[in-house]
């Protein structure tokens, strides 16, 4: 029982010190998606789409909800935007090159179309997020046509 109790004290000390060193947040300041909007020109509705299921983990600004203010949970956001930005970063656009352009366009559309995206840890607690057909439908459609300016 010492041992265990040994091991429990540590893993407190530990968790009490995630919450003082906490991963940098991922926010930005001004239009951080101006350049991807503007060559890619969704509509309103998919603009929406993207704001609501996409941008958080795939842009240079996340709207973090308030359990990201506790570790580890932080730590585990922190890991996700990461990840998601190295797939697709839509801040980033205007320093891909027309074939990276299309090829991200064409994996949105296979992620979004096989529902793999927005991911199920982030509809757990994003309930907007959850696309439903028609939502879908809308944001395929929309990036076919932006993949023929590639």
């Amino acid at each position: 029982m010492k041992i265990a109790k040994k091991i429990a004290i540590v893993l407190l000390v530990v968790l009490v010190g995630m919450q003082f060193y906490r991963p940098e947040k991922n926010v930005a300041t001004g239009d951080y998606v101006a350049a991807f909007e503007t060559e890619t020109n969704p509509t309103p509705e998919v603009k929406a789409i993207l704001k609501t299921a996409c941008y958080d983990c795939h842009s240079a600004n996340t709207e973090y909800p308030w359990y990201n203010n506790i570790a580890p949970v932080s730590y585990w956001l922190a890991d996700h935007i990461e990840d998601g930005k190295k797939h697709l970063n839509f801040s980033d656009w205007e320093n891909y090159d027309a074939k990276k352009k299309d090829h991200k366009l064409e994996e949105l559309i296979e992620e979004v179309k096989e529902g793999e995206m927005p991911l199920k840890e982030y509809t757990w607690t994003h309930g907007d997020a959850k696309l439903t057909q028609e939502q879908i439908n809308a944001l395929v459609s929309w990036a076919k046509d932006a993949r023929a300016n590639y």
